[in-house]
């Protein structure tokens, strides 16, 4: 089968290799018809990780299974199916608390697997024709019968959708409240989204890429551009001086000065100053324990300078860590499945897989426009209603999503 090999630092290839099988029988054998880009591949791209050469990448995987192992009950051959990007076995302490990005399991040694990231088990990345999914019964969401017409939406739940979501749950967003989140990449912009949809009543991000901004503009967010003036004074400008009820962390350990030299800490302290005192902050962007590829001294160590007098002054509250998928894929579906959803409108590429070294080159360096990447492995051949939906009133649908009913 083809597949997205890394390959080395900024060196992805697209190249036969061994064909995904059922090995246990509580496996089932999905046939890819989406998988994204997602920015936290960007670490491994980049050679900031441990990343070993020869892994197949992607853990935002989308389409229709082809294989069911023996023991596998619920999932059937032609369902379609969105896959967490979090793999976990469903009986573990954490899984069983529904902490599913936690589990004991699947990667011995870590609490925590996923598909085709280093560090996080030996499971091989959909961006490729087929994938194996392990505990299949727990681990799959069957999708309703718009699975194809609204599959750009869907492939949304296997990550980003979610952890925009979980950045909004660990920062204890009420409707009414107000919001500002730090990133405006694909998981920022899900953030917007999710915080829209629970009903805040101003939604403010921070980031420096005047593409991105503008799409958050479009489902009625307030952009700040922080290349332009403080983001901090802006932020307590535009709440009164008080700083917002609500924080959101969506860049992570790779976080840049205007100039563009990486500060790791400086989403963290800044949200620390734009938020109110007693207020609630939410950490999804990856931060690490080790980056050897730093500059900083301290980052290396996966440690940072953090303003903790005045968060402690402050009386905030910090929840962090990635999203437990199967603790909200349910809901979303739903919400996506009434059409009060419409994660899709990130999206600003749907390429095939043999186009995927080039695509991962834009993403990369954040070219204008290069939002969010869809790879197609089994063809661009695209349901004509789809078509209509995701490309020509995306936008449109996106921000009437947000609508009280």
């Amino acid at each position: 089968m083809k597949a997205l090999v890394y390959e080395g630092p900024r060196d992805v290839v697209v190249k036969n290799v061994p064909d995904a099988k059922i090995e246990r029988p509580t496996d089932v054998l999905v046939k890819i018809t989406s998988t994204n880009i997602c920015g936290s591949d960007l670490h491994m791209y980049e050679g900031r990780t441990d990343m070993e050469k020869g892994r197949v990448l992607g853990h935002e995987n989308l389409g229709q299974v082809v294989e069911v192992g023996e023991a596998v009950d619920r999932i059937k051959v032609g369902d379609w199916v969105c896959l967490p990007f979090n793999v976990s076995c469903g009986f573990c302490k954490n899984c069983e608390r529904g902490l599913t990005g936690f589990c004991l399991t699947t990667n011995p040694g870590m609490a925590g697997a996923a598909y085709g990231f280093a560090g996080m088990g030996p499971y091989s990345g959909g961006q490729a024709e087929y994938l194996r999914v392990p505990y299949a019964d727990f681990n799959c969401l069957k999708l309703p019968d718009d699975a194809q017409d609204k599959e750009n939406d869907y492939v949304m739940l296997s990550d980003i959708f979610p952890t925009g979501w979980h950045a909004t749950e660990l920062a204890g967003v009420k409707p009414g409240e107000s919001v500002v989140i730090y990133g405006c990449g694909p998981v920022g912009l899900m953030a917007a989204h999710s915080a829209m949809i629970k009903g805040a009543s101003k939604v403010i991000i921070v980031d420096l890429h005047p593409d991105r901004l503008a799409l958050a503009e479009q489902i009625g967010a307030i952009a700040i551009d922080y290349s332009k003036g403080s983001a901090v004074e802006q932020i307590l400008e535009l709440t009164d001086g008080e700083g917002a009820d609500r924080g959101c962390e969506c860049v992570g350990y790779q976080c840049h000065d205007p100039s563009g030299h990486e500060v790791p800490n400086a989403t963290m302290n800044d949200l620390v100053k734009s938020v109110r005192a007693t207020g609630g902050i939410g950490v999804v962007g990856v931060f690490i324990p080790e980056d050897p590829g730093s500059r900083d001294k301290l980052a290396k160590k996966g440690e940072i300078v953090f303003d903790f007098g005045l968060f402690w002054v402050k009386g905030q509250h910090i929840a962090t860590g990635q999203a437990n998928v199967k603790a909200y894929n349910h809901y979303l579906r739903d919400l996506i499945h009434a059409d009060r959803a419409k994660p899709s409108w990130i999206v600003s590429h749907e390429l095939a897989l043999d186009e995927a070294p080039e695509a991962y080159k834009h993403f990369d360096a954040r070219d204008n426009g290069w939002t969010k990447v869809i790879l197609h492995p089994a063809g661009m051949q695209k349901n004509p209603k789809r078509q209509s939906t995701q490309k020509k009133a995306v936008r449109k649908e996106a921000v009437h999503a947000h609508s009280p009913a």
